[in-house]
C-alpha cells in the first residue's frame, strides 16, 4: 500500500462511516475493482481510531451528559431523559454484538463479494427513500422506547452485511418509527460510538496476536485523515438532512449499484 492508497482508503472510510452509502462497500470496491490490495488490520483499526475519534469529540457534551446520567443512574438510582437515552443506546448495541459473534465467519466468506454490494447497495437505498418519503418525522431521539431501539439495534446487525451502511440501515428503521431526520442521525452518530470501540478492539486484538507488522506512516495518514474527513461529514451532514433529505443519498446508491453491476458484467 501506498501512502496514496492510504489517504484515499482513509478518506473514504471517513466520508462513508457516517452517510448512508456504506463505509465497508466503498472499503471493499478498491480492492474489487482497482486491484488494490488489502490495507490490512493495523490500518483497519487506524480508520477506526480516526472515525471514533470524531464523533467523539464532535458530540463531547452529549457523551459526557450520557455517561455522567448513566453512572447517576447505576450508583445513585438517578432518572432522566439523559440516563433513559444511555441505557437505550446500549440495548441497541446488543443485536450487533450478538450477530456479529455468530454470523461473522459466514459474512467474511460468503458476503464480503462485489456482487453482494451492488445488490444491498441498490435494495436498502430503495428502501431508504421509500421509508424518507413516507416518515412521519415527529420523534425526537430522547423518545426512544425499549422496543424502537431494538428495532434499531436490529437493523444495525443486519448493516454487518456489507453494501447495507451502518448508518443507513439505523437512520432508515429510525425514520420508519417517526424520528425525525435529525433526531435519526442523532440516535444513529451515538450508537456508532459503543459499535466502533467493539469493532476496533475487536482488530486491535486480532492485530495485536497475528504478529502482523505495523506501519507507523500509512497508520498516521489512516488516523489523521479519516478524523478529519469524518468530523467535516458529521457536521455537514447534520446542517443539510433536514433541508435535503435522503433522497442525494439513494441516487448515488443506486448509481454506484448499477455501475457496479455494468462494471462486474462487462468485465
Amino acid at each position: 500500500m501506498s501512502y496514496i492508497e492510504a489517504f484515499l482508503l482513509a478518506l473514504i472510510q471517513g466520508l462513508t462511516e457516517f452517510l448512508p452509502i456504506s463505509s465497508s462497500a466503498h472499503l471493499i470496491l478498491p480492492s474489487a475493482v482497482l486491484g488494490w490490495e488489502d490495507q490490512g488490520l493495523a490500518f483497519d483499526v487506524a480508520v477506526h481510531v480516526g472515525t471514533l475519534a470524531a464523533v467523539v469529540i464532535y458530540f463531547r457534551k452529549e457523551v459526557v451528559s450520557l455517561l455522567n446520567a448513566f453512572f447517576a443512574s447505576i450508583f445513585k438510582g438517578e432518572r432522566s431523559k439523559e440516563s433513559r437515552l444511555a441505557w437505550m443506546i446500549v440495548l441497541a448495541t446488543i443485536p450487533a454484538c450478538i450477530f456479529g459473534l455468530l454470523m461473522k465467519d459466514i459474512i467474511e466468506l460468503y458476503l464480503r463479494s462485489a456482487w453482494v454490494i451492488a445488490a444491498t447497495t441498490i435494495l436498502f437505498g430503495l428502501l431508504l427513500w421509500y421509508v424518507d418519503k413516507n416518515a412521519s418525522l415527529i420523534h425526537d431521539e430522547y423518545q426512544a422506547t425499549w422496543k424502537k431501539s431494538l428495532f434499531i439495534g436490529v437493523a444495525q446487525a443486519l448493516a454487518m452485511i456489507p453494501g447495507t451502511s451502518r448508518s443507513g440501515a439505523t437512520i432508515t428503521a429510525a425514520l420508519h418509527l417517526g424520528f425525525t431526520r435529525e433526531a435519526a442521525a442523532r440516535f444513529s452518530f451515538l450508537m456508532s460510538i459503543p459499535i466502533i470501540m467493539l469493532a476496533g478492539g475487536y482488530l486491535g486484538l486480532k492485530l495485536v496476536t497475528s504478529g502482523e507488522p505495523v506501519h507507523i506512516g500509512f497508520l498516521l495518514t489512516g488516523i489523521v485523515t479519516s478524523f478529519f474527513a469524518a468530523y467535516l461529514c458529521i457536521h455537514l451532514f447534520l446542517k443539510l438532512i433536514s433541508r435535503m433529505g435522503m433522497t442525494p443519498f439513494v441516487i448515488y446508491r443506486l448509481l454506484l449499484g448499477f455501475g457496479l453491476i455494468a462494471f462486474l458484467s462487462f468485465s
